[in-house]
This record gives C-alpha cells, structure tokens and sequence, in this order.
C-alpha cells in the first residue's frame, strides 16, 4: 500500500512540476525617454512591484532586464532615447532582438512592447518614431502609452501621437498614479488612476495564447481588467482538465480507485493557482494544492474528496452505484474547478493587488465543498 501511495504521489509531484514549466515566460519591452513615468506604469500594471525590487540585469549600457524570481514575466527597459546617440542605442536593441528572435527557447522571445511618451511634450521625438518602426519590422506589436495624461486636455497630442507612430496596434492615454493639484482658485483637485485597464485589455490581445497564462500571473489584481483576463483563463484551464476528466472517466472509475482523477484536477488547480498570481515554483504550488486538498497523497485518494465533489451533482450521490464515469467525472472536474475560481475571486476582490494567502483560500475551498 505504501508503495502505491508513492506512486500516485509521484504522479502528483510530476503534474505540479508540468504546470510550473508550462506557464512559460512572458517578455515586454517598455521603452521611452527618463522621466516619462515607466517604472510608475508597470508597478501599476504588473504585481510584484517588480520596478522597485533592484533586480534588474543590464544587458547594454541603455538596455536592462528587469524580472523577479517566481514571476514569469521579464520587462526589457530600454533608456536613454533622449540622447543624442540615440541611433547606438537603437543598434544595440536591434541586435538584442535578433539574438532573441533566433533563440531555441520560446521563453526568451520578445512578446510585446510599449513605447511610452509622456503627453505634454513639445513633440514626438525622431527616437520614438525610429524605434516604433524598428520593433515592427521585428514582428513585435507595440502599444504606444500616452503617460501622465490629463485627458480631458490635450487631445491633439493624442492625435499625433497616431499619425506619427501608425504602426502602434493602439494608441492609449495613461495616468497610472493618483495626482493633485491647486486649480486658480486654490482648491485641492484630486485626479484619479484612468486607463490603465484599457491598456491591459490592448496588451492581452497581442500576448501569444501560448504566454496567456504568464501574463495573467503577472498582471495586478487591483484592475478589472486583470481580474477579467484571470477568471477567462482559469476557466480555460476548467475546460481543458473537464474533457480530460471524461477522458479518464471513459471506463467507469470505482470510487475506491478514484485517485486516477486526482494528478489532472491537481494539475487544473495548480495551473488556476498560476493563473490568479501564485508564484511560479513547485513549492509554492504543492503547498497550494496541499492546504486545498490535503497534506498528502494518501488524503487525496480518500474517498471523501469525491464524496464531497458528489454533493456538488443532485442526484447523482446514490445513482452512480459505486462508479465515476465519464460524465461525472467531468462534472466533478468542473465543479472543483468553478468552485476554486469562485473562492480566489472572491479573495482578490476583497484585498485587490495583495499577494494570495494561500492558507486562507485553502480554508475557503475546503469549507465551500465541505471537505473536512
């Protein structure tokens, strides 16, 4: 018997390190003048305060990498396009995007770009116009971020902005950060963040399918936007699990047996867990998995997992005789995994932009199915 518990939790081992290498990475060049408000901007956009955590990798004098360990996203920052020897600078880059344009690994592809300019500005640089056209002659769909917006003033800028850089996807206005004011009469106006999640729904469209789940990790639970992305994903990984449920399910499953569906509701759990911002590493993921489910793999495999499942299903406790079929075993698939989203939603929308207290959520999803 131990022996066979082994087994099986090896196999839950070996799902768990499938999701971790499965979200993937997702790279995104943000680029612009010193001062136009880029680290503001993707401290906003992306969890993790990634701008400010000093980890970021020089690759040239004006190229940096900047990522985090457990989050699969990498912003490539390119600086100094104020400069008169700008065209170095756009040489360096250019080389840096064929050496990864031609790299084995998918994960250190260049996904997107955002060109940031901030509005109010005498012009649009030859700088910003030249690198526009470089990053599109490389296949890279760029967004070009009109930062520090005022948006009801201005939009001529806006409109330049369009007409010079026609080969953006979008054009979107950004104010990332609350700002105040004294207006004539010295009253305090107080503006509020404005499209950023505009740019988060511009930027989803041009991520890989591939890179969704990536991005999705990466993204600030402290936007619509981002939730939006998050939920759609997590109920793509549902479905995918759900048809391999039934799948599994095809022979009927007896419930003593029913450990065969544990490793790909796991693996759907883990995979969720991802999604919603989870640190990517098999350790955080197994303790995921372990506070929903249970400590072990012998937990797993107890039948009071799947008699909990079942109450999900009306009717369906007393029909099966003893068996899970196909059926039922997607039903099953698809309710664990609804009822998970349902809980880490709940959760974001109550501590928008925190990190996941995995303890908690746990508690939480083991109180909605009733598993004791």
């Amino acid at each position: 018997m131990v022996e066979v518990m082994d087994r099986h939790q090896d196999a839950i081992d070996d799902v768990i390190r499938d999701a971790v290498r499965g979200s993937g990475k997702v790279n995104i060049i943000v680029a612009g003048k010193t001062g136009v408000g880029k680290s503001t901007l993707i401290n906003c956009v992306f969890r993790g305060h990634l701008a400010k955590t000093g980890s970021g990798q020089p690759v040239t004098q004006q190229i940096e990498e900047i990522s985090k360990e457990g989050h699969p996203i990498t912003i490539v920052d390119s600086k100094g396009l104020e400069l008169k020897d700008y065209q170095q600078i756009l040489s360096d880059l250019d080389g840096f995007l064929v050496e990864r344009a031609d790299h084995h690994d998918e994960n250190k592809h260049i996904h997107a770009a955002w060109i940031c300019i901030q509005e109010g500005g005498d012009r649009i640089e030859q700088a910003e116009i030249d690198l526009c056209q470089l990053l599109i002659g490389k296949s890279i769909p760029v967004v070009a971020v009109v930062t520090k917006s005022m948006f009801g003033k201005d939009m001529e800028f806006h409109k330049k902005v369009k007409e010079l850089l026609p080969g953006a996807r979008a054009v979107v206005r950004v104010r990332a950060q609350t700002q105040e004011f004294e207006d004539d009469d010295g009253n305090l106006i107080k503006l509020k963040e404005k499209g950023v999640d505009e740019l988060i729904y511009e930027s989803a469209r041009l991520i890989p399918e591939a890179k969704k789940r990536a991005f999705a990790n990466a993204l600030s639970s402290r936007h619509q936007s981002s939730m939006k992305i998050k939920i759609e994903q997590a109920e793509k990984e549902v479905l995918i699990a759900s048809g391999l449920a039934a799948a599994a399910g095809a022979t009927p499953i007896p419930f003593s047996d029913s450990f065969v569906l544990v490793p790909i509701q796991v693996g759907m759990l883990a995979k969720i867990g991802v999604t919603f911002g989870m640190e990517v590493s098999t350790s955080a993921l197994t303790t995921l998995v372990a506070s929903a489910l249970g400590s072990s793999a012998a937990s797993l495999l107890g039948r009071a997992v799947v008699t909990g499942l079942l109450k999900m299903i009306p009717g369906v406790g007393s029909a099966v005789g003893g068996t899970i079929a196909a059926t039922t075993a997607a039903t099953l698939t698809k309710g664990l995994g609804a009822a998970y989203i349902s809980v880490l939603t709940d959760f974001c929308n109550n501590n928008p932009g925190k990190e996941l207290n995995i303890s908690l959520i746990g508690d939480e999803l083991k109180r909605k199915l009733s598993l004791k």
